[in-house]
């Protein structure tokens, strides 16, 4: 076996693809990734390669200028990506939540204008469900929409949007109480906006406010930023779909894409992990010879592997069947849940192996080290998955007394 993480039954074209992407990422990316990292830089550089590969319209219908693959080839996609650097991934994944909901809730007017600039990448997507005092409590959204007359007018404060910056369309939710009497359940009395804005931080439209970029742990290069509305006025044809009220199951609908996202970020970078370990052990020698032929670390390196393997399994089924039409929350939380935390136990094995030597930021694997906790919370904590999961099962298996 050459490689970890084989997909079975893909097409010539998706096997094309993916050795394209597998090309540019061992050549583009992980050649500079920590050095961006490190001085927290935008890649722009990648962004435009990526840009020339068609990437940014890879789920994007033909129709409208994108390659028409399936999210199981975006997938797959994002795990090679996210093997050179994570952030990279976010910045493509923010946007195809845009451009998924968009093509499954868009009217056509909205389609026509945004997805064949989305598909060249001339227009980048974020979204925003998120605010400072709610975290994964979706119910608990302050900031509101107000009518009037052909317009709505915005405000309220958003949190931990990727591209919050670099975007130029967000998507973002928000409660829309006209023509949804008090009393009425809260998730059905959302709306999603499509705001357009301007690159950049400050005031990027009249009522819209980019303070700037948040400092993190890790991520970094890709901007996380809070976004606020003071006035903001909309009009009426962005409200996502045309009708008001169907926000929150456009968002979750996006989010089981971003889930299966996550999914392919946590294969790639314990992917990644996993190779930086097993080349590592076999370099350094300790009591005569290389680490790699010592029991203990053998274990290691067999532990980590089927971690790997079993992630990317779930990864790809959860995809397959987002693809089938089919209902896929189950899958989605199980993959995302089960591939976040191998991602964080391969890293952590891989930092073990290189010793002291995983501390110095001269090696690739501290920033693997920092980098993978985010996919611990990124599209819902463990605890949400959890939440789904068992939901779903006892759904599945009620039982019948």
């Amino acid at each position: 076996m050459a490689r970890l993480a084989q997909t079975a039954g893909l097409t010539d074209v998706q096997q094309e693809i993916l050795s394209t992407v597998r090309d540019f990422v061992d050549k583009e990316i992980i050649p500079v990734a920590t050095e961006l990292e490190h001085r927290d830089e935008y890649p722009q550089a990648i962004v435009d390669g990526l840009k020339e590969l068609g990437l940014f319209g890879l789920m994007i219908p033909e129709e409208y200028g994108g390659l028409g693959e399936s999210l199981l080839t975006y997938a797959l996609c994002v795990e090679e990506i996210a093997r050179g650097w994570m952030s990279v991934s976010g910045i493509i994944n923010t946007h195809f939540i845009v451009a998924y909901m968009l093509k499954q809730h868009g009217t056509q007017e909205q389609k026509d204008h945004f997805l064949p600039r989305m598909a060249a990448g001339d227009i980048r997507g974020a979204f925003s469900m998120s605010e400072p005092g709610l975290g994964s409590d979706v119910s608990a959204i302050t900031s509101k929409a107000v009518k009037d007359g052909d317009e709505y007018v915005l405000n309220g404060q958003k949190m931990w949007l990727t591209n919050g910056g670099t975007s130029s369309l967000v998507a973002v939710l928000v409660r829309s109480d006209e023509g949804h009497p008090e009393g009425t359940a809260p998730h059905k009395s959302m709306t999603t906006f499509l705001i357009e804005k301007k690159p950049g931080f400050g005031e990027v439209r009249p009522g819209l406010t980019i303070p700037g970029k948040i400092e993190k742990m890790g991520y970094k290069g890709v901007d996380t930023t809070e976004l606020i509305m003071d006035g903001l006025r909309v009009p009426a044809d962005r409200v996502l779909g045309g009708v008001t009220g169907r926000g929150f199951y456009q968002m979750m609908d996006g989010v089981e894409v971003g889930r299966v996202n996550v999914a392919a970020r946590g294969c790639g970078v314990a992917q990644r992990a996993f190779e930086l370990g097993v080349q590592y052990a076999q370099q350094r020698h300790t009591f005569g010879k290389p680490i790699a032929q010592h029991q203990a670390i053998q274990f290691k390196l067999a532990e980590m592997a089927t971690k790997v393997e079993a992630a990317h399994a779930m990864m790809v089924n959860a995809a397959r069947k987002k693809d089938s039409g089919e209902r896929n929350d189950l899958e989605a939380g199980m993959a995302k849940y089960l591939a976040s935390e191998y991602c964080k136990e391969v890293v952590e094995d891989a930092f073990r192996i290189h010793g002291g030597y995983g501390f110095s930021k001269e090696y690739e694997i501290e920033r693997l080290y920092r980098e993978a906790p985010m996919l611990l919370i990124g599209e819902g904590t463990a605890e949400i998955q959890k939440m789904i999961i068992g939901r779903r099962l006892l759904e599945e298996y009620r039982f019948q007394g």
